[in-house]
């Protein structure tokens, strides 16, 4: 799967889905951060979910209607479960996250918005 992993997100976190033989960039590697809307604009273009912490790149999509190419937000996770949580996510709703689901993922929850 192709996945962009905002800033705010582990470097680590870059490891363990690179091993997992997923292809993964990660903003962190950028010299400087663009803002949310060029980063979601940046999945999109390059058919790209994005993992986040952030809460605003869903009102991006849902709110102003933004495009994208599925987002992940993790939340309230340890820096512990910041590999296997979205390991997870992305093995039961890759798909539906290709095809533009929003899916807000916790330790012990998931929500998914499905497009339309």
């Amino acid at each position: 799967m192709r996945l962009l992993l905002d800033s705010c997100v582990s470097g680590r976190l870059k490891v363990v889905l690179l091993e997992a033989r997923h292809d993964v960039e990660w903003c962190g590697d950028w010299p400087q951060d663009p803002g949310d809307e060029a980063v979601l604009a940046h999945a999109h273009s390059q058919g790209r979910s994005l993992v986040t912490l952030d809460q605003d790149f869903g009102v991006l999509a849902i709110v102003k209607g933004q495009a994208h190419a599925g987002i992940v937000r993790l939340v309230g996770l340890s820096l512990g479960l910041q590999g296997p949580v979205p390991l997870e996510v992305i093995r039961k709703h890759g798909e539906g996250l290709e095809r533009g689901s929003i899916i807000t993922a916790s330790a012990d929850r998931l929500r998914v918005r499905r497009p339309g």
